[in-house]
């Protein structure tokens, strides 16, 4: 598999292509073909699709290196799958699948003898990593057979550390399950189809080293691997041992009593050190010259290029024909690509990447805010959403990129829709964003300060090809989200997700001619719409009949300049806190928020309401006081609206609710012959399940979010709150009379057990062990049901280094009991 075209290790690929990147002085295919060839294989046939006259050259007919070398090349992307399958003509026996650009040393005859011995129609080799999120987790039965395979998962379907390295063994015959010349993944198409169908489907956990080079951190990490001898492959081939890991071609120059050598340095041919050079973890590619007193630390340097006299180099890759003056500081995860030219004197300051032939003036320090490119070298999305802190790695600069990357994925001309909440930093984001969104050519309609869920419904009935919304983070003052939605006002799927990446890290942006450049529109009756759908949706008759009194409290945020208007049409008797539009305070710490809550239910007991409603500032979202005072915890809210609106809507067939919804949720649905959903524990896993099944009447959240379908397939507070008044009016019984007339039957008993990120895959591996033989639910973490009384969820947090430990029982003892088992099992898990 050779036709990647490498975006994210860009400006390494922009002139070859990913699998002639070198590793250790020799391109990463190069490699792979001596694997290959050292277990026995005679004929290889490389998939070209990028750059493919370069492999063709470097390759040849494959005489050099004592295989045969086919070509094919294909003229569109058909999939990993799809791809493999135009090399039909070639493949008449059993065959080897490898990616061309992996970094690895597995004995696959023993993958092999393996394979054959299973009588396998497929085996997948697997390895075990600590972060599995972006790779498939494969769980095998204890013969190898594959039970459950799930690609690119989220933290809470990592079922185990287990992942799948794109290395297959597969008999000739699988090639007719793959359709000819169509798009065809076999992680996504074929292998759960020979999962339905029982097709012999295996999997081998190998032992040695594994690395998929797809970012420039990898490609640095792993030449370190390599240099620190975790690779068992000889690279020093062709090279003379100097002293303990230091080698070099026999033609390089230096002087051994000068030069400072530490750690593992390859040097190759050509190659002219000068007088007091240090270098510590370093490969020198061919014909490089280094002037005097210049210092390389954990640096790559590929062939053909000069270094100057006392230049230092830390942690950084120089490609090829670079020209580095005298006296330059080039500092870490610095990456240059070819024919660079760095002038005396110059600093390049860290996390900065330079694309081909540019010019550095001689003085010149090279900088700029970059700080966010090492958090996310690797991925900027959760889900659909990037977070960081507000100006600082969510800044102008960065915003006006990510835009022209979301623009880059749609057709030049498209519509968008970009909405913000009333903050001052989301004002300035919003506005950068959109420059770069016009920069690309797409077009945008600007709602302003408008709720998520009246830019969703925007979206729904619009012919617009998605969204942004800028907020403050609902849960740190200090952090900014930017939340993307696809056509229809769904989430961005993560396909799409990846597109804005590879643009954002590749620097792929389109810029559009001086004509194109999109236009910017602030739509009229955006609102209007919204309203009128709302109106539609409620029966405000009976609300109006009901002479209900309400206290809202519209936390400073948005829905202040809307909400009013609606509810105010409804006849009942309102009181309205903190309506106003404030950018300083729509954002509530845990103390300020207790504080409001306080001051909610103060005033719906002083005045006798029925019930206070709490918007979040984005609006998305309920905290209810019933008619006492009393704030109620969002399960015992999912119970209550749960029941109520059964009993006002009993023709309702399916709700849903997440994984962590109570086991209260099935008891009442079962009493009334209710089909209950379990989705994971996420908005955009509640929306996707909405989405798909029309029978779903109502769809209840654990966080204070519900999604009442026959209006808006996402959450909306105002909704929310509006069809509870509905609800309580139809059923004549307020909140804090149903909850007294409804027990709690479960007693929920929550703990966090601490996990660092790169263990989490360990631990659910350990968890899957350790309750094999108990009825379990793999939706969003493991859920284990012990009888119709007990459960126990174990959630891995997706964001923070934390799982959810939550027990739930009729017996608070044996709740406790299962808390505290598993809370000191994981703890000596992550300890092993």
């Amino acid at each position: 598999m050779a036709g990647g075209f490498g975006t994210r290790l860009r400006p390494l690929t922009i002139n070859i292509p990913k699998p002639l990147v070198p590793m250790m002085q020799k391109p990463m295919m190069h490699h792979i073909a001596n694997l290959l060839k050292e277990y026995g294989v005679k004929e290889i046939t490389s998939l070209l699709y990028y750059q493919p006259d370069a492999i063709r050259n470097y390759f040849g007919d494959g005489r050099r290196f004592g295989v045969k070398m086919n070509y094919i090349q294909s003229d569109a992307d058909y999939g990993t799958a799809g791809s493999v399958r135009n090399a039909y003509e070639f493949i008449d026996e059993r065959f080897i699948i490898i990616s061309g650009d992996v970094l690895t040393d597995f004995d696959l005859s023993k993958a092999l003898d393996f394979h054959i011995k299973r009588g396998a129609k497929a085996t997948m080799i697997l390895t075990r990593v600590k972060n599995p999120l972006a790779f498939g987790v494969v769980i095998t039965e204890k013969d190898g057979k594959v039970s459950r395979f799930l690609e690119k998962p989220s933290w809470g379907e990592v079922f185990s550390d287990t992942i799948n390295t794109g290395i297959y063994i597969m008999e000739r015959e699988v090639m007719d399950l793959i359709p000819y010349r169509e798009d065809y993944d076999f992680s996504k198409d074929l292998f759960p189809k020979m999962l339905r169908e029982n097709l012999g489907l295996y999997g081998y956990i190998a032992d040695g080293y594994w690395r998929d080079i797809g970012t420039l951190p990898e490609y640095q990490e792993a030449h370190l691997d390599c240099l620190h001898g975790r690779v068992g492959i000889d690279f020093s081939e062709g090279y003379e041992r100097i002293t303990a890991g230091i080698f070099a071609h026999k033609t390089a120059k230096f002087d051994t009593e000068s030069v400072k050598f530490s750690g593992s340095v390859y040097i190759g041919k050509g190659v002219k050190i000068g007088k007091g050079v240090t270098l510590h973890n370093a490969v020198v590619g061919d014909n490089v010259v280094i002037g005097d007193g210049a210092t390389l630390n954990k640096t790559v340097v590929w062939e053909d290029t000069h270094i100057g006299k006392n230049s230092t180099i830390h942690l950084a890759v120089v490609c090829s024909s670079v020209e580095i003056g005298d006296d330059v500081r080039i500092e870490e995860q610095v990456f240059i690509a070819d024919k660079c030219t760095i002038g005396d004197g110059a600093t390049i300051k860290p996390n900065i990447k330079i694309w081909p032939e540019k010019d550095i003036e001689a003085g010149a320090i090279l900088t700029q805010s970059l700080i966010w490119e090492s958090r996310w070298s690797r991925e900027l999305f959760t889900g659909s959403r990037i977070t960081g802190l507000a100006n600082v790695e969510l800044n102008p600069e960065f915003s006006s990129k990510i835009g022209a990357a979301f623009g880059t994925l749609l057709p030049e001309g498209a519509t968008v829709t970009v909405s913000r909440d009333v903050d001052n930093v989301s004002r300035m984001i919003n506005r950068a964003l959109i420059s770069g969104l016009l920069s690309a050519g797409i077009s945008v309609n600007d709602l302003q300060a408008t709720p998520i869920p009246i830019a969703r419904h925007r979206l729904k009935s619009s012919s617009e090809f998605g969204g942004v919304h800028i907020r403050k983070s609902p849960f740190d003052k200090r952090l900014c989200d930017l939340i993307f939605f696809d056509k229809g006002g769904k989430d961005l799927p993560p396909s799409k997700t990846k597109s804005i990446e590879r643009n954002f890290f590749g620097e792929d942006y389109r810029r559009a001619a001086y004509d194109k450049v999109g236009m910017l529109n602030f739509p009229e009756r955006a609102l209007e719409s919204y309203t009128d759908s709302f109106i539609k949706a409620i029966d405000t008759d009976v609300i109006r009949k009901s002479r209900l009194r309400v206290a809202i409290d519209y936390s400073h945020g948005a829905a202040a300049s809307i909400f009013p208007s609606i509810v105010g049409g409804l006849g009942i008797d309102i009181i309205s806190l903190n309506a106003f539009l404030d950018p300083t305070k729509f954002s509530r710490s845990a103390d300020e928020f207790f504080e409001a809550a306080e001051r909610l239910s103060e005033v719906v007991v002083s005045l006798g309401y029925d019930i206070g409603f709490m918007l979040d500032g984005g609006a998305e979202r309920i905290y209810v006081a019933d008619e006492k005072g009393n704030f109620l915890e969002h399960q015992r809210l999912l119970t209550l609206i749960t029941f109520l609106f059964l009993e006002v809507y009993p023709e309702t067939k399916k709700i849903a609710v997440p994984i962590t919804a109570s086991t209260e949720v099935d008891d009442i649905c079962r009493e009334r012959g209710v089909q209950v959903v379990r989705t994971g524990d996420s908005h955009s896993e509640l929306m996707r399940t909405v989405s798909a099944d029309p029978d779903i009447g109502f769809v209840g959240g654990t966080k204070g979010g519900f999604i009442f379908p026959k209006f808006l397939f996402a959450v909306d507070g105002m909704f929310s709150a509006a069809k509870i008044m509905e609800l309580i009016a139809k059923s004549k019984t307020r909140i804090g009379e149903l909850s007294a007339r409804l027990p709690e039957r479960y007693f929920l008993i929550k703990r966090n057990v601490a996990c660092p990120k790169d263990l989490k895959g360990k631990v659910m591996r350990k968890i899957m062990e350790d309750t094999a033989d108990h009825y379990r639910v793999l939706i969003d973490g493991v859920k284990i049901i012990y009888d119709n009384e007990t459960s126990l969820l174990l959630l891995p947090d997706r964001e923070r280094d934390i799982f959810h430990v939550n027990a739930e029982s009729r017996s608070k003892s044996r709740a406790t009991r299962l808390v505290s088992e598993y809370e000191k099992k994981m703890t000596a898990w992550v300890s092993e």
